[in-house]
């Protein structure tokens, strides 16, 4: 049996056997000569035969080819000059969370040479600069870079790969023509690698797909590539997207060929002597060839054009102040040539100046340009008051660019002053017109964050993606003297267009790895959490499950999550779509215990508390009264402690003699856990150096007035 099977813009026939791809076919040849229909999945493996097929005819890259080739360092390009637009190539960087992408530019900048001379060279993950994204090991912000390679400009932007921060993913790709998508070659494509490339296939961007880590024993590249083809497919790619090309790479290694059973040799050549390394074979230079002829270069017109850029994104300069990061759409500016600047939408005149510093990024240095072009990726300084999204053009423009709308916000918590009795201890940021202008800033950088500000109150509602981008904001803020206190988070919930008595809420698409012992209480607790399994699949020695769940059912889930699979379990979410309210869910969160007393907490006071429940506070220190001390162990109503209680000491000598105290040890809150944790009339009060729950009311009195209102309220609606 043969069939025709397109591959990279050709039709290749060859034999294949149906036996050949495990998988049968539907249907049976037509007398046309008509290739037989097949099912998703045998297309995939079909289609991934034929990959090998054609790859393995390929020239493998080896040391004395890459002798013939120029080295990465011997160009002649000088990146602070304009160049041609076919010696351009502006590509992004995209993926799941820890599957490489911010190692493998790391490994591209320093092989290219774009960090030589620079204290950069020794360290790893240079493009993480912000503190929080060393620390967390995670990629916040988007990241824009360039280098030099064979007379070509390579323009890279790093994007995160946590679905919070999917805003980034979704601005950049206005910025570049060509995407590599970077897949690790164990896990898989996972659901931020549905969302990232449900994004650039949407836009028309052909992918280049890197599988990383293949040097890891539990490496399954073959049946990743199904995976990925399933996944085209299913996103409905066209035929010039499906068609993309492999590159089997380890980024940590510092190397990548196209072929398979070359990856295979460097893997055991590296574990035998480390020979790789010295061999001429362990680059990343098939990866920079396949960049440059498989990324278009960019279009647009430079002569007879006015300058047009869309702002993508902005940087702070300490001695420039404001500069606008984005791509030059049309034309040409100089430093001097006057601008101005247009309202993203509406194109009214938000400010007109001049150019004074335009430079790009070469690694992690800037370098002075005195001109670009259109396809180029600069920075411009000289216009203070511009914002993300907006036009910066010449004057004789009036209409401003159109820029990609991003996802709405899924969820959103409320921002107020710390109101504790221990406020104003540690901070030095208090008062909320300092918290109201610094999120007023964050906004201007960052579109995927909402504030609401109704002006009626010194409370602010900020709307974000998940539990993790709110946190790092607060977790920023904090480490810059800002004391605050912020509510729960709480779904948005939408009309149905159609219908407006219907409601809509947000899904998420999960995907969970756990050990197969530990799959049973997955279920049970998602499915209790209104979350539908799609999916169930063996994936190494682990089961991976795939499930829809509203937002809300995730909330406060991830402590549960690693305490039910010993913390060896991973749960990866992006956001799906906003469907049908799903219904109330099951109560989850046992009642608190709070503080009655103001004072310093005892341990002979906090040995009697214990044993009703689990503790959240250390002996010495600080409460006050309406702050959650622990949780108690059964449910019902929250229970009145007195923790600061003293034992008396009294002139007559006891009989016995006393007990020494043991309490059990207290995990520090972080904030993630606390803003999942906290029920709806509760806060939590962030200082520089503490995380404090507490009652939204602090007086006990009226928080039992309130509950017995609410009740009432809730029973005159029911009649």
């Amino acid at each position: 049996m043969r069939s025709l099977i397109r591959i990279a813009g050709r039709r290749l026939t060859r034999p294949v056997a149906p036996a050949a791809c495990g998988r049968s076919f539907i249907g049976t040849a037509t007398s046309g000569g008509a290739s037989p229909m097949l099912s998703r999945a045998g297309k995939a493996g079909l289609l991934t035969m034929a990959r090998r097929t054609s790859t393995a005819g390929m020239r493998a890259y080896s040391s004395s080819s890459a002798e013939l080739k120029s080295s990465p360092q011997a160009t002649t390009v000088d990146l602070g000059d304009m160049l041609p637009m076919d010696r351009i190539r502006n590509i992004g960087i995209i993926a799941h969370v820890d599957h490489g992408k911010t190692t493998l530019v790391d490994c591209l900048l320093k092989q290219s040479g774009a960090l030589s001379g620079s204290n950069a060279m020794q360290e790893t993950r240079v493009m993480d600069s912000n503190a929080l994204e060393k620390e967390r090991g995670i990629t916040i912000l988007s990241k824009v870079t360039s280098l030099a390679y064979k007379d070509h400009r390579i323009n890279i932007v790093d994007t995160p790969g946590h679905a919070d921060f999917g805003g980034e993913v979704e601005r950049i790709l206005s910025m570049v023509d060509s995407v590599v998508l970077v897949v690790d070659a164990t896990e898989g494509p996972m659901a931020q690698t549905k969302f990232v490339l449900t994004k650039a296939l949407a836009r028309g961007l052909s992918p280049l797909v890197v599988l990383n880590k293949v040097d890891r024993p539990t490496s399954r590249p073959d049946e990743v590539d199904s995976e990925l083809l399933e996944l085209f497919m299913a996103l409905e790619a066209s035929d010039a997207q499906t068609a993309y090309e492999i590159i089997y790479a380890s980024a940590k290694e510092g190397w990548c060929t196209k072929d398979l059973d070359e990856a295979a040799r460097l893997t055991e050549a590296a574990k035998a002597d480390g020979a790789v390394k010295s061999s001429g074979s362990s680059s990343m230079e098939p990866l920079l060839d396949a960049i440059i002829q498989n990324a278009p270069p960019p279009k647009g017109q430079r002569e007879d054009a006015p300058f047009s850029m869309l702002v993508t994104q902005l940087e702070a300069n300490p001695y420039l102040g404001k500069c606008a990061l984005g791509r030059i759409t049309s034309g040409t500016v100089r430093v001097g040539d006057k601008v101005r600047v247009l309202e993203p939408g509406t194109g009214a005149v938000r400010e007109e100046g001049k150019v004074t510093k335009l430079f790009l990024r070469s690694g992690v240095q800037q370098v002075e340009m005195a001109q670009a072009g259109a396809g180029d990726v600069v920075s411009i300084s000289g216009v203070p008051t511009v914002g993300v999204n907006a036009t910066v053009a010449s004057p004789d423009v009036a209409e401003p660019l159109a820029f990609i709308p991003i996802d709405p916000p899924t969820i959103s918590v409320t921002f107020s002053v710390n109101d504790s009795p221990l406020a104003g201890r540690e901070g030095s940021q208090l008062t909320s017109g300092m918290i109201r202008a610094r999120l007023q800033r964050e906004s201007e950088t960052n579109v995927a964050l909402q504030i609401v500000d109704d002006g009626k109150s010194e409370a602010l509602e900020v709307r974000g993606r998940g539990e993790l981008q709110l946190s790092v904001l607060i977790e920023t803020m904090r480490r810059e003297g800002f004391e605050l206190s912020v509510t729960p988070p709480r779904v948005l919930f939408r009309r149905d267009p159609g219908n407006k008595k219907n409601i809509l809420e947000p899904f998420e698409e999960i995907t969970v790895d756990v050990d197969h012992d530990c799959s049973g209480v997955v279920i049970e607790k998602l499915t209790k959490r209104k979350g539908e399994l799609k999916s169930f699949t063996d994936v190494a020695d682990k089961a991976r499950m795939v499930f829809h769940i509203p937002t809300r059912g995730l909330l406060g889930y991830m402590s549960e999550f690693k305490n039910d699979t010993h913390g060896s379990g991973v749960m990866n979410h992006a956001f799906l779509r906003y469907d049908a309210y799903a219904g109330a869910l099951e109560k989850t969160r046992k009642a608190s215990m709070v503080s009655m007393v103001s004072g310093t907490a005892t341990s002979y006071a906090l040995n009697m508390i214990e044993p009703r429940g689990e503790l959240f506070i250390r002996n010495s220190e600080d409460v006050y009264p309406g702050m959650i001390v622990g949780e108690l162990s059964k449910d019902g109503n929250d229970l009145e402690v007195n923790p600061a209680k003293a034992k008396q000491l009294t002139n007559i000598r006891a009989a016995g003699k006393d007990e020494t105290i043991r309490l059990a040890p207290v995990k520090p809150w972080t904030l993630e856990e606390a803003i999942a944790y906290i029920n709806p009339d509760e806060a939590i009060e962030v200082t520089p150096t503490q995380v404090r729950l507490r009652k939204q009311i602090l007086d006990a009195n009226k928080r039992k007035q309130l509950s017995r209102k609410r009740v009432s309220d809730i029973d005159d609606l029911l009649d």
